[in-house]
């Protein structure tokens, strides 16, 4: 029995060998020619087909109301903001910038500094709002940069006649684009940094702050430096489906409109029932020059995306993922993930047991090994990726097991070149041993 289980063992230790090698083998980018394929499957997770289709769908989130700003001057935000500030809402949090790009103050680089007055009422409409939070952006000074990190070291903030009137929360999101216009996948946050010794919220988090700060605390003390974001609510977006020769349009997401949500110009002509914002969430910022516009600016794909692998368009507005955290927080429901060491360890366990049942099989039934190792490995497989979902949508546990389906799926050849290789080496041993035994005298 020992001898059993030190081969599994042995063999287990190999198939982890030869996936680390397949990983570095991977990275070297040798496969050019899949690189088309690669790029539609890279972002895919089990978890965005529940995400996307298996969840049932939420309610309307009454706490949070959108509110477009298009492209409106800061004198037109500023009668937005007086508007809604008459309607007493609890916070008021606006997803955008009031400064310089580049920090070129003047008025060929920056012609917003022409409107003298528009700038004074835009100041004024912020100080009159006792919870406004004013977004603010991660930033790495140059010595940071050359180091290729994530951390960041500094804010981008507003002007200070309207920064200094507001709350701050950063609204940079974790994704792998390199510049705004890139295609950018968002699933996480960062709940918070640590910057010049203070610690800065992000935008979502620092609104959630204002509006329940118990349950914001409670969300904080989770301790994660980075949090996934449990997307369950967006707004129908038309699109055009760009692999079509008809002018023909399809939401980007399963779900409908699930927050409520008041256009620019509905704003500006007070179109709009009080009782919406009393006592609620107002989160403004850019939601397309009209709501509906199927606009590629500020938005990411999301797991909530229609189309889980080769995506097209991205389906969500920065804005709505900021809401959707806030939901999150306010709902204490949360996504929870298991430490590195499980991964590793149920990989392990799942490897060490195959592999035990395959050396059972090939020394007791040899003629039927090939067949039944390979429907082995495919029923693992299913019920691997059903585990994953099922956890998911059952205790909202995502359960990161590419290890685990990877050392699945290279055991039976593994087993099999293990098993070639032994044969091979006790072969030449025992020829030369009996070279040594002929020769003897």
């Amino acid at each position: 029995m020992k001898k059993f289980w030190f081969q599994s063992f042995t063999i287990t230790v190999f198939v982890f060998f030869m996936l680390w090698g397949a990983n570095q083998v991977t990275d070297l980018n040798l496969f050019q020619a899949f690189d088309s394929m690669g790029q539609a499957l890279r972002d895919f997770e089990l978890t965005d087909y529940a995400f996307s289709k298996i969840r049932p769908d939420p309610d309307v989130d009454q706490r949070i109301v959108l509110v477009n700003i298009a492209n409106l001057p800061r004198r037109d935000v500023a009668r937005q903001i007086l508007m809604i500030s008459q309607f007493k809402p609890r916070v008021i949090g606006f997803d955008g910038f009031f400064n310089c790009e580049g920090g070129l103050r003047d008025t060929l680089n920056c012609p917003q500094l022409l409107d003298t007055l528009g700038n004074l009422m835009l100041s004024s409409a912020i100080q009159g709002v006792p919870r406004f939070v004013l977004a603010t952006k991660l930033l790495q000074t140059d010595s940071l940069a050359k180091f290729d990190s994530n951390d960041a070291d500094s804010l981008e903030y507003s002007d200070p006649l309207f920064n200094d009137y507001a709350k701050h929360g950063f609204v940079t999101l974790p994704t792998d684009a390199t510049y705004q216009e890139d295609v950018k996948l968002c699933r996480s946050i960062y709940p918070r940094r640590v910057i010049h010794g203070n610690e800065e919220l992000a935008f979502s988090v620092q609104i959630a702050m204002q509006y329940d700060s118990g349950k914001t605390k409670k969300f904080l003390a989770r301790g994660n430096d980075e949090e996934l974001v449990n997307f369950k609510r967006n707004i129908e977006v038309r699109q055009l489906r760009l692999n079509s020769l008809k002018n023909d349009e399809t939401t980007a997401t399963n779900f409908g409109t699930l927050y409520y949500v008041v256009d620019a110009e509905e704003m500006l002509k007070g179109d709009v029932l009080p009782e919406l914002f009393k006592d609620n969430i107002v989160m403004m910022g850019f939601l397309g020059d009209y709501v509906g516009e199927a606009s590629w600016e500020d938005k990411f794909f999301t797991p909530l995306n229609k189309k889980v692998a080769g995506r097209a368009n991205p389906d969500m507005f920065g804005l709505i993922v900021h809401a959707n955290v806030v939901s999150m927080i306010l709902d204490e429901d949360y996504i929870d993930t298991i430490a590195d060491w499980a991964k590793y360890l149920i990989a392990f366990l799942v490897c060490l047991l195959t592999v035990a049942l395959f050396i059972w099989i090939d020394q007791k039934l040899p003629m039927w090994f090939d067949a039944v190792s390979v429907l082995i490995q495919l029923v693992e497989l299913l019920i691997i990726s059903s585990f994953i979902i099922y956890a998911f949508v059952t205790w909202n546990l995502k359960l990161d097991l590419t290890v685990a389906i990877g050392v699945s799926a290279l055991v039976g050849p593994c087993y099999d070149i293990f098993k070639s290789l032994q044969i091979e080496i006790t072969r030449r041993l025992t020829k030369r041993r009996w070279r040594k035994e002929t020769l003897i005298p």
